[in-house]
């Protein structure tokens, strides 16, 4: 049985008589709702939208544009907040059965798509959407609160948009059980990094031809947040140095120990990434470091023995993870990743035979300034190219891993 609301009643001044609201219908009789007239309503009076009650950081968002393209589609409306925390409107009608179930699914596909992005993919397409050069997303924000730092606001933007820390809205005129039972069905599941909203936003004709709107929420999710430290195999999370480890019984060792670690402390100076999200590894003792990937339990291995002289780097993971799941999954898509990667990247095998992505170069004596420091220069920007293509991809399968129970 469909939910039922009472009428809104419009009380006269005198208090006497009481005048029920007609609510505006879906016909095509000319004053009718539509999905475009919605959509309108949301971008011209987004305060008509109850987001405090769904979830209070989102607060105030400004509207940036509608009809937003995303390889998913294009998303109904696309607002954001002066804190950088986008907010993404999907507005349906409820007559036709496609606009129940399929609208949830529609609105996740486009959280994920935008959880590759980056801000500057964001300026791009609202620059591309609204044909206006320079960056009107932040000309928008600034419009409203002209205290917002550019740079600040970019980070804060990517930081948010790949983590998919995002506010998902369903506004429709008459949202029906079948919708509801979907948001509930999302709320009790763990791991959701965004917020959902259901939102009915009924409209009713007054007696002199205004329109009153009464928004009101009908669902909402509840944000589970996990933090959790996941550390490649053989690794532990570093304690204090104990100054009676094996190397200060061994001289050798640690003399050679330290020269690795001067070796990666100097490259991580050469070191550049243009993800704010990727942690940079610290300089180790060993000849190689590693940098942690968006999977249980996957890294990439970058490699730099002074005895060896060759660098490299390959994508690692533990048999059985959503980690692993990912590496296969970059396998298999090889041909795209190849193009992105460039350079002589190429497939190669782990230690138990698995196939994963590689990338080497013969540099000669590592001892020789020179040669460091072309070493370090050709590392550095595979390093950095490796974190923006395979990054995003480890995230999007892990996603999808955990997505299917496994």
């Amino acid at each position: 049985m469909d939910r039922q609301h009472g009428v809104p009643l419009l009380l006269t001044s005198g208090g006497v008589d009481a005048v029920p609201l007609r609510p505006v219908t879906q016909r095509g009789n000319g004053d009718g709702v539509s999905e475009a007239y919605i959509q309108e309503l949301v971008q011209a009076y987004p305060a008509c939208l109850p987001i405090t009650e769904i979830d209070v950081m989102f607060a105030g968002p400004v509207p940036i544009c509608t009809e937003l393209n995303t390889p998913s589609g294009a998303i109904d409306n696309f607002m954001v907040t002066p804190s950088g925390l986008p907010v993404l409107v999907e507005c349906k009608l409820w007559r036709n059965p496609e606009g129940r179930r399929e609208v949830v699914g529609q609105i996740l596909d486009y959280a994920k798509e935008l959880s590759r992005w980056s801000s500057s993919d964001l300026q791009r397409e609202v620059s591309r959407r609204l044909k206006r050069d320079g960056n009107p997303l932040l000309e928008m924000v600034r419009a409203v609160d002209p205290h917002v730092d550019e740079v600040q606001f970019n980070d804060a933007l990517t930081a948010n948009l790949r983590r998919g820390r995002v506010l998902l809205l369903i506004v429709g005129d008459g949202i029906r059980e079948g919708v509801e039972a979907i948001a509930e069905y999302l709320q009790v599941h763990a791991g959701l990094h965004f917020s959902l909203g259901l939102v009915e936003l009924p409209i009713y004709m007054m007696p002199n031809g205004d329109r009153l709107v009464a928004p009101r929420v009908l669902a909402r999710t509840t944000i589970v947040t996990r933090n959790v430290v996941a550390l490649p195999d053989g690794y532990a999370i570093e304690e204090a140095e104990d100054p009676t480890n094996v190397e200060e019984m061994d001289p050798e060792r640690s003399a050679l120990g330290d020269a690795q670690q001067r070796f990666w402390a100097e490259f991580l100076d050469h070191l550049k990434l243009d993800d704010p999200e990727q942690p940079r590894p610290r300089a180790a003792r060993a000849s190689h470091i590693s940098l942690s990937l968006p999977a249980r339990i996957c890294w990439l291995t970058v490699y730099g023995n002074l005895h060896a002289d060759v660098v490299g780097l390959f994508l690692s993971s533990w048999r059985n993870t959503p980690g692993a799941y990912a590496m296969q999954a970059i396998v298999e898509d090889w041909g795209a990743v190849k193009a992105e990667l460039g350079g002589s990247a190429k497939l190669g095998t782990v230690k138990d035979g698995r196939s994963t992505v590689i990338d080497s170069l013969p540099v000669g004596s590592l001892d020789q300034a020179e040669v460091r420091a072309r070493a370090f220069s050709w590392l550095a920007e595979r390093v950095n190219t490796f974190v923006n293509v395979i990054r995003p991809r480890v995230r999007s399968a892990a996603a999808d891993y955990l997505s299917r129970g496994e």
